[in-house]
């Protein structure tokens, strides 16, 4: 990672909630949920969360970088229809080697919808896609064997 991100940096991402991010579509096969309502799903809530967080690092990759969540402490406390829109603040409230840890809150113009902390490790691409091809290739073999 490039120097330059401090605690105490903040920042702020907005977005439009969509139709497709309600409780009801999750899942398409989750038939289960299909009664439930039409309002911002929390695994919705918690990438858009994530999303805020790259966002405000990003500039700091270096070339063949990125970063994954590791850790979320999430509330999601009130509903919010498709339409309205999202922003996100982000503050980096810590920083050890190459895990940064994020407070998180987000608001849709009407309410505090969550808050909490989220921590993500920044990584090298081509190291963690290997780890997962290994992993593909070891479970493909598994059930080839069985």
């Amino acid at each position: 990672m490039k120097p330059g991100l401090a605690i105490g940096d903040r920042a702020t991402f907005a977005r439009e909630v969509r139709p497709e991010e309600v409780v009801c579509r999750l899942f398409p096969d989750a038939w289960i949920m299909d009664d439930m309502p039409e309002v911002f799903a929390s695994a919705m809530m918690i990438g858009m969360f994530e999303w805020a967080c790259v966002e405000q690092i990003a500039p700091y990759y270096e070339p063949g970088e990125g970063s994954l969540g590791i850790g979320f402490d999430l509330s999601h406390v009130a509903p919010t229809p498709p339409g309205l829109t999202v922003t996100v603040e982000t503050e980096v409230i810590g920083i050890d080697g190459r895990f940064i840890t994020f407070r998180v809150r987000g608001h849709d113009g009407q309410d505090m919808i969550g808050e909490g902390t989220h921590k993500r490790a920044v990584t090298r691409w081509e190291k963690f896609n290997a780890k997962v091809a290994a992993k593909a290739a070891k479970a493909h073999l598994e059930r080839t064997e069985s």
